[in-house]
Formats: structure tokens, sequence, C-alpha cells
């Protein structure tokens, strides 16, 4: 389990939906050595595990939301043996994993019908089957869209400092065969001055009842652009990511990550040693700026603090 918390911690494992469901497993990692019959031992057990899990990454809403779904089914087979929950556990860690991937379709299917035939779409980060257990979420709607046969150019931010954007997003796009142009960041207020982008659509880590977004740091400014450029802001992401607890964006935890990511990536200083840092992983677009939330259960558009809570599912 240590290894697997490292790996989250460390973003190894990224991406909302594939970190809940690596949260899943995680449980079953921190049980497995579990021997005992005491189901009073084995729920301190279980509640150590979660716990730790949880502070791992504390603004992606999916892993809490997939441990605490866990933690439900534990306490609804709470009658059965040690042995029996065990197996209760991994049967919904696994069916965890295959709602997403089903979630992933859909949510492609919906988004696919905003991209129109020679399309040319802005990402930031990483949404792809890299980020999730299937098709993804933001690059799962441009994925669905080449499948239906339209023609569609991406252009991948590089998404700093760790460049999930360059490394990521254009290995994925380069693989299904789609046309990428990859851009530094600092790139996509240009790119939109000169007409190049028709839309951006980009995931989410945590969108609150409201619709304020919580991102890979950086959508923001893409969102400010894109609203002065009047060219339309899509969010992707599954209806786990929506955490209906939190009323807007200023709620929103915000993950601060090791300086070093910023004056030492991949090993090579590009500043002054004990240079201050500030490296906030994500930032908060408003509402207003988003013109829809793309969802495994249609495109929502505002007024989002209505529509969202109107079509949400029933969830597990």
């Amino acid at each position: 389990m240590d290894v697997l918390a490292e790996a989250i911690k460390s973003l190894r494992v990224r991406g909302a939906p594939a970190i809940g469901i690596a949260g899943a497993f995680g449980v079953l990692l921190g049980l497995q050595d579990f021997k005992g019959c005491d189901k009073d031992v084995f729920f301190n057990c279980l509640n150590e595990t979660t716990d730790f899990l949880n502070a791992t990454r504390p603004t992606a809403v999916n892993l809490s939301w997939a441990l605490n779904r866990m933690k439900r089914v534990a306490d609804q087979f709470r009658q059965l043996d040690v042995a029996e929950l065990k197996q209760r556990l991994l049967q919904e860690a696994v069916n965890i994993w295959e709602e997403d991937r089903k979630t992933c379709r859909r949510l492609g299917k919906h988004g696919a019908e905003l991209i129109k035939n020679d399309f040319t779409v802005l990402t930031h980060c990483n949404t792809g089957a890299l980020a999730t257990a299937d098709y993804g979420t933001a690059l799962g709607v441009v994925f669905t869209a080449h499948q239906q046969g339209k023609k569609v150019h991406v252009f991948a931010d590089e998404t700093r400092p760790l460049l999930q954007g360059a490394r990521l997003n254009t290995w994925e796009l380069m693989n299904e065969g789609i046309a990428v142009t990859l851009i530094c960041d600092n790139t996509a207020a240009f790119v939109m001055q000169q007409g190049k982008i028709d839309c951006v659509i980009l995931g989410a880590d945590r969108i609150t009842a409201n619709g304020d977004t919580a991102n890979k740091i950086g959508t923001y400014n893409v969102a400010v652009i894109a609203e002065k450029h009047n060219v339309p802001f899509y969010v992707a992401a599954p209806y786990t990511t929506i955490d209906f607890n939190l009323t807007d964006g200023s709620q929103i935890p915000i993950e601060e990550r090791n300086p070093d990511e910023v004056t030492n990536g991949f090993g090579r200083r590009t500043a002054p040693a004990n240079t201050s840092v500030y490296s906030p992983a994500f930032d908060v677009t408003p509402n207003e700026l988003i013109s829809a939330i793309i969802t495994e259960e249609g495109v929502i558009r505002p007024p989002f603090l209505t529509n969202l809570k109107k079509n949400a599912p029933n969830q597990g």
C-alpha cells in the first residue's frame, strides 16, 4: 500500500478517475496482510488505510468518493466474516473500475456531439486512457469524434511543470492517429487570437455544486483567454468528480507541490538554489467562464447550480 500511496502522491498515478480506482484497490492492499478474525480490529485497519490513502491527494474528489464507497460496502456487510468482507471489497473495487470504463464511453459519446468535422481543439493536461480506466474524459471526447469519422486537430498545451500534455497527451493522440500540435502553455492566447482554436476541452479534479471547477494549474488562464476570444470552453468529467457538498470553488482544497518540480524539474536545475517557489497543483475556474460540463449523463449547460443536480444519477 505504501508503494501505491507514493505513486498517487508523486503523480505516477494521476487523473481524478484513475486516482479513485487506485484508491479502491489500495484499500485491498492495506488489508491483504490482515489475518485475524476480530472484526473490530479489521474495521480499525480499514479506517486507517482509507485515511492514509485519502491524505495523498486532497483536491481530486474521486479519491475520497471511492474510499468512502469502499467503507460503505464494508459497513453494509458487517455481519460477514473477515474473509467474506475482503471478497466483497474486491468486488466493489472491480465494480468501480468497470463503471468508469462505461462512463468514459458514455461521456465521450455525449461530448462528441459538440465536435464538428475539421474542428481544432485545445487541451490542457492529460485526460485520456492514462488518466482513467478506459477512453478518457476530455480526450475521450476527441477519440470518439475521431472514431465517428470526424477530422479533428488538437493543440496540446505542454502543461507545466510536469509536462503531462507534452509527455502524455501527444503520445495518446499520436497513438490514435489524431493530428496533434504541441504548444507551450503561454502560446494558447496567441493561437486563439489567430483563430486557430474552435473549442477548449479539458478535464476536472473537483467540481462544486455551482459548477466552479478545479483542474490542473493553468486551466483558469485558458478559460480567461477563451472568453476573451469567444471560444467555447468545455469541462469533461464524470459525475463522481462533482462534489455537491461544496457550494463554490472557494471551498476546494488546493494541493501545493514540491518546489523542486519547478526549480529542478526532471533532474535539471533551471533556477538558482534557494529560490522561493509557489507551486499550486490546481487552480479554480469560476462557472461563468464554462460553456458546458460534459458528463456521462449528457452535456450540462448553465445554470449549473440547478442543472447539475437535476441530471445527477443515483450514485453508489
